[in-house]
């Protein structure tokens, strides 16, 4: 068993550079359309501390996460353009919001109802998925520490929220046929299209990377600093008990520091690589959540399934009273809902289905998520906790 930390280090590094270079690589990237990449960097490192190849209670992994966390956070919300998500417009930026309040209440309804099924220890399980489905991974791993869930309780979480969002796409991307339909049975307002395509167009091509090492370089303290400074600031503030730690004040201070930095010169870094240098560390500190897990925690995953379509139903009755109300298209209730539950990668896709021309929509939605999902997920952990 490897027991030293440099070589727990270089494992990781060497699993997460193996699934990166694979899911990119030509020839193995199809290898990925079922799992996503994301579900490999969590799932390896488990096998390995399962099966005694690294030690799963090596200190290593708590420095890892304790203070890479943070600094990826801040780097992945550094791109953020207010303004051109506040250039999409009330309806949008209504019909997200009201699909985030969806995943919160169908989240602490589900675990309501399933709670002397699944035991009432998943209550943080339940608001880090809430996390992912209002914002994306980084915000579920970010209220995973900050609520400190216990690995026997996010390891299924993560088979929940590798499962459900790929049914959930598949059937919205199922649904673009109804568009004509449903829009003519609502009396959608098909202006609000036209007005989307003026003003995301722009925004969404404004998000290309130029790369520099010299530029690159300038991240690294950047996102020290910006860390440091949350865990100082965390350590200040009163901690609650069962309710707010001071590790949940740094995730909590050092996103709200992302995005104040996203409104300062600092955004150009991202034209170096910054979001890219933040999925990278994200990547590695989920190595380190998995190492800390045991297979043997994905036994419950069937029935934590169950209760996630569930949640889903709960998310699409919101969206569509919503939409009947503010007579929104269908291509806003599915680029709404696939930016809450898929996140950046996938919500693009969905809205470019629905309207060609208008990914970017989806994109800049899915960003909002990001700013948002982690508050989300605290809030929903903690109504579940209440219940």
């Amino acid at each position: 068993m490897i027991q030293q930390p440099l070589l727990i280090i270089m494992v990781l590094l060497a699993i997460e550079l193996l699934v990166l270079s694979m899911a990119n690589h030509q020839r193995t990237k199809g290898w990925f359309n079922l799992l996503p990449p994301v579900f490999w960097i969590y799932f390896l490192p488990m096998l390995a501390s399962s099966f005694g190849l690294i030690d799963p209670k090596s200190p290593v992994f708590g420095m890892i996460t304790t203070w890479l966390l943070p600094a990826c956070l801040l780097l992945l919300l550094l791109p953020v353009d207010i303004k051109a998500i506040l250039r999409l417009g009330p309806t949008a930026l209504v019909m997200f919001f009201v699909g985030a309040l969806g995943i919160v209440a169908g989240t602490a309804l589900v675990f309501s109802l399933l709670k002397p099924l699944i035991g009432q220890q998943f209550w943080s399980g339940f608001g880090a998925l809430s996390a992912s489905w209002t914002g994306g991974s980084a915000n579920m791993i970010a209220v995973k520490e900050a609520l400190s869930v216990p690995d026997q309780v996010f390891a299924p979480m993560v088979i929940v929220d590798t499962v459900v969002p790929y049914l959930w796409m598949a059937t919205l991307i199922a649904g673009v046929a109804l568009q004509p339909a449903f829009d003519r049975w609502n009396r959608a307002d098909r202006r609000i299209v036209d007005e989307l395509g003026s003003r995301s167009l722009a925004a969404g091509q404004a998000l290309q990377q130029r790369f520099s090492m010299g530029g690159f370089l300038l991240i690294l303290p950047v996102a020290a600093a910006g860390s440091s400074m949350a865990h100082w600031l965390g350590r200040q503030l009163p901690a609650i008990k069962d309710v707010i730690s001071g590790y949940t004040w740094t995730i909590v201070i050092v996103s709200l520091l992302g995005l104040l930095l996203s409104c300062t010169p600092a955004r150009k870094l991202e034209q170096h690589g910054a979001s890219k240098a933040g999925s990278w560390l994200l990547y590695f500190v989920l190595t380190a959540i998995g190492a800390k897990a045991s297979v043997a925690s994905f036994g419950s995953a069937l029935l934590l399934i169950g209760a996630g379509l569930l949640i889903m139903l709960v998310h699409a009755l919101f969206l569509l009273v919503a939409a009947s109300l503010l007579k929104a298209p269908l291509f806003l209730v599915a680029a709404a809902s696939q930016a809450n539950v898929g996140g950046v990668a996938s919500a693009p896709v969905v809205a470019e289905v629905y309207q060609p021309g208008l990914a970017s929509v989806g994109l800049l939605l899915a960003i909002l998520g990001n700013i948002f999902g982690t508050y989300f997920g605290i809030f929903c952990a903690q109504l579940c906790r209440m219940l």
